[in-house]
């Protein structure tokens, strides 16, 4: 090489070091970040009590803080179960359990009572929220769908069924107030669709070939009228 042909410059350490920690922050940041430490009595309780607080939890009785306190008196602390049990009810995998209208359960892992219908309706509207906000897709439809239900199955006037709307938010009472009026609807239609199945002395499946309509459809439909004579 002819010594008048520049050379290159050497890389010093001041110009490599940041092209290091550089290629460093990218790789972390394309790495998953690493799960918080899961809660040691939630783990502990999730060992003694797998059908309430394994992989898919049941909601809870009330008063099971008193039964575990007293069921395990050596292995729990009061203020470490108390904690404990507020992350846990408050999880998104919890209150989907309560959305769905289970009951609650006992340490036994019994049914020992009936979800209370604004609880039921309380869940389904943080979890859709929580849902939505890490979702591109627009959730109201089956946030609507999952109401309609819920308030067919308390049993409850519209009117009562409204007190229980735990927000003030139009946007949550407008969705709200159109899953009752899809709710009513469907009353209606199932009402007609019943008095046609009752004149008609056909059995479900030979009604459901006369008029064209799946089986399935038929079979919910006589479900909820018979659901709605019972709870009226």
């Amino acid at each position: 090489m002819n010594d008048t042909q520049a050379k290159p410059p050497r890389s010093t350490p001041s110009s490599s070091q940041p092209r290091r920690r550089q290629g460093q922050a990218a790789g972390r940041q394309g790495q998953p970040r690493a799960q918080a430490p899961a809660n040691p009595v939630l783990q502990q309780l999730a060992d003694w009590y797998p059908q309430l607080f394994g992989e898919q939890p049941r909601p809870l009785k009330r008063g099971i803080y008193a039964d575990l306190l007293a069921a395990q008196p050596e292995g729990l602390d009061a203020e470490g179960l108390k904690a404990a049990l507020a992350l846990h009810t408050r999880s998104t995998r919890y209150l989907s359990s309560v959305a769905a209208g289970q009951a609650r359960h006992d340490l036994a892992g019994q049914a020992v009572e009936d979800m209370a219908p604004e609880h039921v309706l309380h869940a389904l509207l943080e979890v859709h929220r929580r849902r939505q906000a890490r979702s591109q897709e627009d959730l109201r439809p089956k946030l609507r769908q999952r109401i309609a239900q819920a308030f067919e199955t308390s049993g409850l006037s519209r009117e009562d069924y409204a007190v229980l709307l735990p927000s003030r938010d139009p946007a949550v009472q407008a969705q709200f107030d159109q899953a009752l009026d899809e709710a009513a609807a469907r009353a209606a239609k199932d009402a007609a669709l019943h008095r046609a199945y009752s004149a008609s002395g056909l059995e479900p499946t030979a009604f459901a070939d006369s008029y064209g309509l799946p089986l399935g459809e038929v079979q919910r439909m006589l479900e909820r009228v018979k659901r709605r004579s019972q709870q009226a």
